[in-house]
Parts: C-alpha cells; structure tokens; sequence
C-alpha cells in the first residue's frame, strides 16, 4: 500500500466488534482442544483418523483455499481485471475439482498415502518422492507467507500495527491451534470459518452495491470508468486483441483453465489432505465434488467486493494511490457500521487461518513423513513423529513469518499466488499426469520431468522481470510460464521414458488408471447409494452450473 494512503486505512472499531472478534477466538482455541483428545498418534494428527463425514471434508476443502489470499487477492484481481477474474473460478477451479473427485481420488484414496509426494514414492522411485517432496515443501511455506502478509494488511489497518508485529501475531496464533489439535482442529475450524467468511463478506457486497446505485448503476459506473470490456469474460481475448487481462483465449483455456488449475487442484496436498481424512472412498471422492458448488458462487462476495471497490476508491492501482490489495479493507472502512465491521474483521481473520492452517498442517505431514520418516529417522517409534509433527508446526509458521516480506512486493498477491503455482504445481501435475495414466512411464522420467519443468517456468518468470520477454500482464505471464511448464515436463520425460526400462505390470497394480479401479467403490457406508451422493451426479452437475454462469458475461 502506499506510504500515503496507509494512514487512511484504519479501521473504527469499537466494544462491539471487539467483542465479535474475542468470542470467535476463544471459540477456535476451544474446538483446538476438544480436538486434542482425539489425537493419540500420528495419522490422528496428519490425516484426523480418516474419520470424517464428506459434508465436513468437502466445507474444509473449499475454505482451506478461501484465505485471506483468495479474499484480498481475488478482490484485488477485480478490481485489476474485472469480470475476467471469474475464470480463476469457472474454468480454472471447477473441472479440475471435478477432475480429483471423479478419477484421481480412488488412486490417492486406495494406496493408503499420507501425503502427495507418497503416491510418487509407489509409483516411481525415492529420488522422485524426495524432489517432490522438497518442491511441496518449500512451497507451502512460501504460500503461508502469503497468508501472513494478507492478514497483516488488516491488522495494519485495524490496529496500526507495524508489518512485522502484524506478521509475528498473527502466526503466533495459528501456530497454537495447530500444534494443540492437529488436522482434526485445522478441519473442524476451517468449517467454522467457512460460515463466518461467508456471513462477513455477504453485507460487504449488499452494502457496497446499494452505494454504487444497485447492478444497474455499477454497470454504467464501470463501463464509463473502464469499457464495457471490464465487464466481459471473452471480449478482447482473440489473437491480436486487447483486453485488460492482457492475454487470449487459448492462454486462459490452456493456461489458467487445465495447467495452473489441474496442477493446482489435483497435486496441492493442502488440498488433496480433506480429502484423504474422509471416512471412505465415497466421502473422500465427494470431497472436492462438494466443494465445487459452493466455489461457483464465491465470485458475487470475493470478486464483485472488489470491481466495488475500483468504483467507490479510483485511485486503487494508482501511483500514490491504494494498491489493488487494499480493496476489501476500503470497503470495511467506508460501508460497515459497527458490529457488522466486527462480523466482516473477524471474517478476514478466518479466511486467514484458514489458509494459513491448511498449508502449514500440509507441510507438517509432508515434511514428517516424507522427509524426517523416509530419510532422516526412519523406523522409530510412532510418538516419535508426532513430536516432530508438532515441532516442524512451529517451523513452518516461523519460516512463513519471513517468507510474508517476499510477497509484501506485491501489489496484487494473487499475481505472486499464480506466480507459485506455475513453478511449482504444473510440473508436478504433468509428471502425475504421465505416471496415472501411462505405464510406459519411469522413475528417471519422473525425476528430470519434474526438476527440468520446475526450472523451465522459473528461468522464463525471471526473463519477463527483467524485460527480455514481453508480456501483457502479469497473469498473462503466468498462465504462459504454466503452459511452458508443462510442456517442458513432457518433452524431458517422454523420450527418458521410452529410453529406460519401467517397472512391471505386478507392481503398478493401483498405481496406474483403470476402469475398475477408477470404478472403485471401497467400502460403502449407509446413504452412500443415494442419487444425490453419486459422485457423477455431483459432478457433471457441477461442470453444467459453472458453465451457465458464463452466459450473462458473454451476452
């Protein structure tokens, strides 16, 4: 944010929402210890038992990727591209939701994994699992800064704290929740924070819309403030047009729609981990099927704020004016009378914990058992990794705190968002990709796939900073490096593949797609025949619902 306008910022609180934001605290510490006595080992901790219900899972889910980062970053996206900004949405989030929950679940589910790189350790070598390993691992840290800078952002403007104490709080406190419940405190909070997200940014765009004049007079406000085309999600986007997202049609399909969202949905443990502390196949592969429907809506109350906002505030993306972050907190300082402004504050520190948990619980699992167990301490007792569960917690959040400085040179953070997926999602996917569904496939093709398509979208991001390439944005930057690196992934492990030798039919069995095993059922809990539980059901009706909302954008 600019020096200027920082000051500007500070949010009026008074006892009321005060108050607001102290029950919502007390209330998350209190189900972090009701959870602790569910914890007696390590898969309690890691994965919650594998006990939950689909309809818990599939909440958590879906609000483990609704942190402050999606907040701000996603309003902030708005208010820099407009209505572009939903395809991160309906084509970037939901046919890959519906991809995990229909066709890759059964083989994450089944082989009994506790982690994502685990699946790469069966299927192909230790070499492979370590690399992966460490790439989720460094990532997840970076994308819990992220986390930690957004919620600095509102403490700054709440309370006027300085970056560093905002940052140090803020960790602080997760870090407590964290390593006092485990997975089953992040879940059972994450669902709680899903509700008060919700009702915190509901009265933000019912508010935000009565002052600029309802639908209509947003409309006529944005189209003579930026062009019709801000309000558009395909206008601009053939080759050779322009449009405020700066990139074109086959970049947003190729780019956003199937590599950064597959690479993302599909291999991000911070997600995948819902999914595999559901109680059966069934709820495990729901999962994410539940989760879609809530996500398609999620654009009126994150994205709409932020077009809002670029409205009431034109100085947002100025020089000396607000950064695109800034938007949701201009619209709790101008629109939210208190108690409602208490409501919307503890929301953002929800979305924040949220967040901040599920990357810093995936790292623990990541990090304990496919590095500490596999090979630093392997064959130790099982108290004996819970402890360094607990341990690597607090690691992380202290290695977050310094990585939230990093995105704090970013105006948007989405861009840095985006940014980290690219490096380090969409290799992983290829390589997943290759592994799932060709037998051909081996480990030193995995290995250099995944090492040579991580450096190939890095070595490009570093050529668009310094101006050797040139891009229209920096999304469209982005959605290219996903593209090149996949590409890469593909072009290194095909002909490595077919040069060496793979492993044999016996010891691919649940490791390689099927129909009979993608038709798994495995054990079938009472109500799990009901239609509308079928996963085909929920999916293909997630995929049509997605698809309608674009037709208002494109009339």
């Amino acid at each position: 944010m600019a020096l200027a306008a920082a000051g500007d910022l500070r949010l009026s609180m008074n006892w009321m929402d005060t108050l607001i934001l102290v029950i919502y605290f007390a209330v998350v510490l209190g189900i972090a210890v009701a959870a602790r006595r569910s914890v007696s080992n390590s898969l309690d901790f890691f994965l919650a038992g594998r006990a939950l219900p689909a309809w818990v899972t599939g909440l958590a889910f879906v609000s483990a990727n609704l942190g402050a980062t999606e907040i701000l970053g996603m309003a902030a996206n708005g208010a820099q591209y407009g209505a572009y900004t939903v395809h991160w949405y309906w084509i970037g989030a939901i046919p890959a939701m519906v991809f995990l929950g229909l066709v890759m679940m059964p083989f994450y589910y089944n082989s009994k994994v506790r982690s994502v790189p685990e699946f790469l350790l069966l299927r192909f070598s230790r070499s492979s699992h370590l690399l992966s390993a460490v790439i989720f691992a460094v990532a997840s840290v970076l994308i819990a800064g992220v986390n930690l800078y957004a919620l600095a952002i509102v403490l700054r403007a709440l309370l006027g704290w300085p970056l560093p104490v905002s940052i140090f709080t803020a960790g602080i406190f997760v870090l407590a929740y964290i390593v006092i419940g485990g997975l089953s405190s992040a879940i059972y909070n994450e669902v709680l924070q899903f509700f008060v997200i919700v009702a915190a940014l509901i009265p933000l765009t019912v508010l935000g819309l009565v002052r600029v004049g309802g639908v209509d007079g947003l409309i006529d406000k944005v189209t003579s403030q930026q062009g019709e085309m801000f309000l558009s999600t395909w206008a601009g986007t053939g080759f050779g047009e322009t449009n405020p997202l700066g990139t074109n049609w086959l970049t947003i399909t190729l780019g956003l729609g199937f590599a950064i969202s597959f690479g993302y949905w599909t291999t991000n443990f911070a997600e995948v981990q819902r999914s595999l502390s559901a109680k059966n196949l069934s709820a495990a592969r729901r999962t994410p099927l539940i989760a879609a429907f809530p996500k398609i809506f999620i654009p009126l109350i994150v994205v709409l704020p932020g077009i809002i906002a670029l409205v009431i505030e034109p100085t947002i993306g100025k020089t000396g004016g607000y950064d695109y972050n800034d938007a949701i907190p201009i619209l709790m300082r101008d629109l939210l009378p208190n108690g409602v402004l208490g409501l919307a504050v503890t929301g953002l520190m929800a979305s924040f914990m949220a967040g901040m948990a599920a990357n810093v619980s995936s790292f623990n699992t990541v990090f304990t058992t496919d590095i500490w167990r596999a090979y630093i301490k392997p064959h130790m007792p099982d108290a004996h990794y819970l402890r360094v569960g607990r341990a690597i917690t607090a690691i992380g959040v202290v290695i977050g705190m310094g990585t939230a400085f990093l995105a704090a040179s970013f105006s948007n953070i989405m861009n840095y968002m985006q940014t980290l997926f690219a490096f380090f999602n969409v290799p992983l996917f290829a390589t997943f990709i290759l592994a799932l569904f060709w037998k051909r496939m081996t480990a030193k093709a995995g290995f250099w796939g995944l090492l040579l398509g991580t450096a190939a979208p890095i070595a490009f991001y570093f050529a668009y900073q310094a101006g050797i390439v040139e891009m229209g944005s920096d999304q469209g930057a982005n959605m290219t490096a996903s593209m090149i690196a996949f590409a890469v992934d593909l072009l290194v492990s095909v002909p490595i593949a077919l040069a060496t030798k793979p492993k044999p039919d016996a010891e691919l069995e649940g490791l390689v797609y099927t129909r009979a095993s993608a038709r798994d059922k495995g054990v079938v809990a009472a109500g799990d025949d009901a239609w509308y539980r079928k996963p085909a059901v929920l999916g293909w009706g997630a995929l049509v619902l997605s698809a309608l909302c674009y037709i208002p954008f494109t009339l």
